[in-house]
């Protein structure tokens, strides 16, 4: 398995002296994905919840729906590879298109596609202050952030509490490793509020 983080030692120069210190820093690391024994892809990512990544990869880009369709998900003994089985055969995607962030994620959804998304049957309306506090929930979170710092989280609410939470280098992971998560959980409650940091 591959640590999440690592400790450094570094030298800061300030009031005119060197001073040493001790740190932890994020670890971003090569992680491939593949489906029914075929590699797919691989991802930058920092090497937590990577079975949840894989499989949120996978709802996120359209491939499956629901876990029913999740025969087995590990991750090989090294931590640089996830195996997912599906129950049925799927043709991996023609053509990847990178996305936007520092090393950038890829997709293979038509980017100017429109969403199947309506909000026109149910309006949320949620107080400001709960807005608030489920900001300082995802700061509270944030432990890895805390030990290391240039880490992004994102978090699903239900516009009272977190209920999921997931952390990486790159915020499109963090999106992939939260839809993972409430998949392999069970977990979709009715109101769905998504948050992250910036």
């Amino acid at each position: 398995m591959i640590p999440p983080q690592k400790s450094i030692r570094y030298d800061r120069y300030e009031f005119k002296k060197w001073t040493s210190f001790d740190a932890e820093t994020i670890v971003e690391t090569p992680v491939s994905l593949t489906v029914n024994g075929e590699v797919w892809i691989t991802f930058m990512c920092t090497p937590i919840e990577l079975e949840a990544m894989a499989v949120g990869f996978l709802f996120n880009e359209e491939i499956i729906q629901t876990m029913d369709e999740v025969e087995d998900v590990r991750l090989c003994e090294h931590g640089d590879n996830v195996d997912v089985w599906l129950n049925r055969l799927v043709e991996q995607p023609t053509s990847w298109r990178r996305t936007s962030g520092c090393t950038g994620g890829v997709t293979a959804v038509d980017l100017l596609a429109k969403p199947n998304v309506s909000f026109a049957e149910k309006k949320l309306r949620v107080d400001p202050d709960a807005i608030t506090n489920l900001v300082e929930m995802l700061f509270e979170s944030q432990e890895l952030y805390r030990d290391t710092g240039g880490v992004h989280t994102s978090a699903l609410s239900d516009g009272k509490r977190v209920l999921v939470a997931a952390d990486d280098i790159g915020r499109h992971n963090t999106l992939d490793k939260v839809a993972g998560l409430c998949l392999m959980k069970s977990i979709w409650p009715e109101t769905r509020i998504l948050i992250t940091d910036k």
